[in-house]
């Protein structure tokens, strides 16, 4: 069942439309930092995962392509045809399989933080019971440490604070549905599929996703470019926003 995606458009009528969807946990507000700069050359849609922020919450387990079939309803029903797409973790993970099934729809590709596999399924299918369980203060408890390099919570705490209370107010069934579909996501064998022009960003100090896993990507994409961005960590498109967004423009220059 396809969810209802809660979403956000930004930019001129008339320009190219580029898609940014947000790491579990979080909501399309992750991404606003960049918005200034991409909204003048791109049409910019960010999106909530489903049973985030705004999004409708589908009850039981998903698949990596459900969430991407949520994501390309939402531009089938604003009759977008043609665009570029990214995403922050299990956004970017979104952003491939989107670009995997409708690769002649997709002008470009950026996959900030992400991974073409997440590890062993036992511990999200855990994570996704025991939030089922507990709901979401525990994962909370401990998010900057896991989102961030140390020291940046102490020196932002109102940024830190507003980005964890993203996972705060996420709905469990809605978190739980999203590890589901990262236990079962695996796209190292189809990496050569991609044809988009694509852009990977790896945070320096990233525990989540560490550099080895966008060298993975950028060397299995063919003709991949890849940033590793210093002093950032898992959420480095919200700790380095000017740094990422800078990358971002110069990568998707054209590609509309």
């Amino acid at each position: 069942m396809t969810a209802r995606l809660n979403f956000r458009l930004h930019g001129p009528d008339d320009a190219p439309v580029l898609v940014l969807g947000p790491s579990l946990g979080t909501t399309l507000d992750l991404w606003e930092p960049q918005l200034p700069d991409l909204m003048g050359p791109w049409r910019v849609l960010r999106y909530d995962l489903r049973g985030h922020g705004g999004s409708e919450v589908i009850p039981g387990p998903a698949m990596m392509d459900d969430l991407a079939e949520d994501v390309l309803a939402l531009l089938d029903g604003l009759g977008v045809r043609r665009f570029a797409i990214g995403g922050v973790s299990l956004g970017g993970a979104i952003a491939s399989v989107v670009t995997l099934r409708v690769p002649e729809r997709v002008a470009g590709l950026v996959l900030c933080c992400t991974s073409a596999w997440f590890g062993e399924p036992g511990p999200w299918l855990e994570r996704a019971g025991r939030v089922r369980a507990e709901g979401m203060e525990w994962l909370a408890e401990t998010a900057s440490g896991r989102w961030f390099t140390p020291g940046f919570a102490e020196r932002h705490p109102d940024r830190a604070e507003r980005v964890v209370g993203m996972l705060r107010g996420t709905d469990p069934e809605g978190y739980a549905a999203c590890c589901t579909a990262l236990a079962s996501y695996d796209l190292r064998d189809r990496l050569a599929e991609v044809r988009a022009p694509t852009l990977v960003i790896a945070g320096a100090q990233d525990p989540a996703t560490p550099v080895d896993h966008a060298e993975e990507l950028a060397q299995g994409i063919p003709e991949a470019v890849l940033t590793v961005v210093p002093d950032a960590s898992h959420l480095a498109s919200f700790e380095r926003p000017d740094l990422i967004t800078l990358t971002m423009l110069n990568h998707l220059k054209g590609l509309d």
